[in-house]
């Protein structure tokens, strides 16, 4: 195993403000960032936020690419609002997808990423040959942008994943591992899930979180320390596996006590880079 550090990042959106998304990154004393980019997005924005990112030292990792349309972040209506599996939404979400990557290239950032939804775990069912097909024309523009494109963990299983991967067939696809998601939406438990996928992970969601304990919703996030997600077995795991990409901060709250629980991540953290 290499004795290189992996760097820490933290995951920020980009809304009104550029300067103050990147200037929290640097602010916090940290090297890189995954940035949440909105589907009307332009060439424009991305240019202005990357000479920004360059001005204070900070790198994008990802485009974090939202999505167009409705998303239900449970398990009733999520199946059939989030990523590209509903077939209603498919098309003008590759359109923004594609849109993403070619501003990612453009700009020098090296992926994007999204969440793809609920993949059928039944390779026979017609949710799932859409669903192929529609990230097999994202993966052709991603490799002519010269991008990759990185799953988000969450809502499909890891061998589901996996052979998601490997029916697109695209040498352009990776996944950004978020451990606490696939204990929120009951799917796996981290550690083992790398056994699995681990050779495709790109990035990852440095994020707490616990199983769902009732039927309808997901299990709920949680400070660093505080959920079921073992960073100490975690982290040596993925490094062992040849992971080499930052781990990025993400604490899905606002105000002080998310910038509290964020700097109690990077204690967390540090010692296992």
């Amino acid at each position: 195993m290499s004795d290189e550090k992996l760097k820490l990042g933290v995951m920020v959106h980009l809304r009104d403000d550029p300067e103050a998304a990147i200037k929290k990154v640097a602010d916090l004393g940290l090297e890189t960032c995954q940035l949440g980019w909105p589907p009307t997005m332009t060439l424009e924005d991305g240019e202005l936020v990357r000479k920004i990112a360059d001005d204070h030292g900070v790198t994008i990792t990802t485009l974090w690419a939202a999505l167009p349309g409705i998303a239900v972040w449970n398990f009733i209506e999520g199946p059939i609002t989030i990523g590209l599996v509903p077939p209603e939404w498919r098309a003008i979400r590759v359109q923004a997808l594609e849109s993403a990557a070619r501003i990612a290239g453009e700009i020098g950032v090296q992926s994007i990423t999204t969440h793809c939804g609920f993949i059928p775990e039944y390779p026979g069912d017609p949710l799932y040959a859409g669903t192929i097909i529609a990230l097999k024309q994202v993966a052709r523009t991603c490799q002519a942008a010269g991008v990759e494109f990185w799953f988000e963990t969450g809502q499909e299983t890891p061998i589901t994943l996996l052979r998601t991967i490997q029916d697109v067939g695209s040498d352009k696809l990776g996944i950004n591992l978020d451990p606490a998601n696939l204990l929120m939406y009951g799917k796996a438990n981290p550690v083992d899930a790398l056994d699995t996928f681990g050779q495709h992970v790109r990035g990852v969601h440095a994020k707490d979180g616990n199983y769902p304990t009732e039927g309808n919703s997901l299990g709920k996030e949680a400070p660093m320390g505080e959920g079921r997600v073992n960073f100490p077995a975690l982290v040596p795991k993925l490094k062992s596996m040849g992971y080499r990409g930052a781990l990025t901060i993400e604490r899905e709250i606002s105000g002080e006590k998310q910038v509290e629980d964020i700097k109690r991540a990077i204690e967390i953290l540090t010692p296992l880079l």
